[in-house]
């Protein structure tokens, strides 16, 4: 089944060259079934980029997706044309009284702000509460998963003695959940942060499970014990060269960057890097995509808070 988009949305042509199955607005109305509602709140400089990343992964299933992009309004992308947001994204107070099967809120390059002092942070705080009445399931990546750790459950966001950045080896430790199912005992996933959550301060949390973490990288996935909320510290959405465009533009910027580890060949950045988590992260998000399907109420209106 497809993921069903605005008929305009940029993302759509580059899609439509990958095969993704897509099914434009007009189209869609055709058809008598309750797709999945997901939202997206891109927090990210360079949306349509991610966009197109999400897209990618949430088109890999059998079920219809009815996407809706979100932004905050209280900050001003500098990466992003006015004229984009203004056509295909929504403000929270024009989503506010809907109901949502999933929502998906991005990572953000505000990692060296404490969470009060983000120029957004008080209406993400909004969001973030909102979820839990509005939301069947929230997927939270990156710094959004730190955000979400730390406003639902006081969990610290710490700084790293240097960028965690590069394709790191991870291990599944509950191969029989929902989320997990069919992961490989040891796969590769994309990390690019400079903060971390101490994993034994998530697994002390009693609403909490750890689902996969690296030896390099520390936690990779926890979960609420209910399904309701996921949190990922890696960016398994990440096109093969997304980590090289990162650290061509620190390098262009002259912050002190190394090149990301395990990810070019011979650790030679005049090479092109392997395209080596991709299996890994179609089938995560097939799997978070099935866990909300088989859970979320029918009738969007019988959601319950928690």
């Amino acid at each position: 089944m497809p993921i069903r988009i605005p008929n305009d949305l940029p993302a759509a042509a580059v899609l439509e060259r990958e095969n993704i199955f897509l099914m434009q607005e007009d189209r869609a109305l055709h058809q008598d079934i309750r797709p999945l509602r997901i939202a997206i709140l891109n927090l990210m400089p360079k949306k349509i980029e991610t966009e197109t990343q999400l897209l990618r992964l949430l088109g890999n299933s059998p079920l219809q997706v009815d996407i809706d992009l979100m932004q905050v309004s209280g900050h001003r992308s500098r990466n992003t044309a006015p004229e984009h947001l203004l056509h295909f994204y929504h403000t929270f107070p024009q989503l506010e009284a809907e109901r949502f099967d999933g929502l998906i809120i991005t990572g953000a390059p505000v990692e060296h702000l404490p969470f009060p002092e983000v120029d957004y942070w008080e209406e993400l705080a909004h969001i973030l509460d909102w979820s839990k009445t509005h939301v069947y399931c929230t997927l939270h990546i990156c710094w959004g998963a730190q955000a979400g750790l730390w406003r639902h459950y006081g969990i610290r966001k710490l700084p790293l003695p240097e960028k965690l950045f590069g394709v790191f080896r991870h291990r599944t430790l509950q191969p029989d959940h929902p989320l997990t199912r069919g992961f490989d005992e040891v796969f590769l996933a994309p990390h690019s942060r400079h903060t971390t959550v101490d994993p034994e301060e998530v697994a002390r949390c009693p609403h909490l499970e750890i689902l996969a973490d690296s030896p390099q990288a520390g936690l990779y996935i926890a979960a609420r014990r209910d399904g309701r909320q996921v949190f990922v510290t890696g960016h398994s959405e990440y096109d093969r060269l997304t980590l090289h465009q990162e650290y061509r533009r620190d390098l262009e910027k002259g912050l002190p960057i190394a090149p990301p580890v395990n990810y070019y060949p011979g650790e030679d950045p005049a090479q092109e890097p392997a395209f080596l988590w991709r299996g890994h992260a179609n089938l995560f998000y097939v799997n978070w995509l099935n866990h909300v399907y088989q859970n979320t109420p029918y009738d969007l209106t019988q959601l319950r808070g928690f």
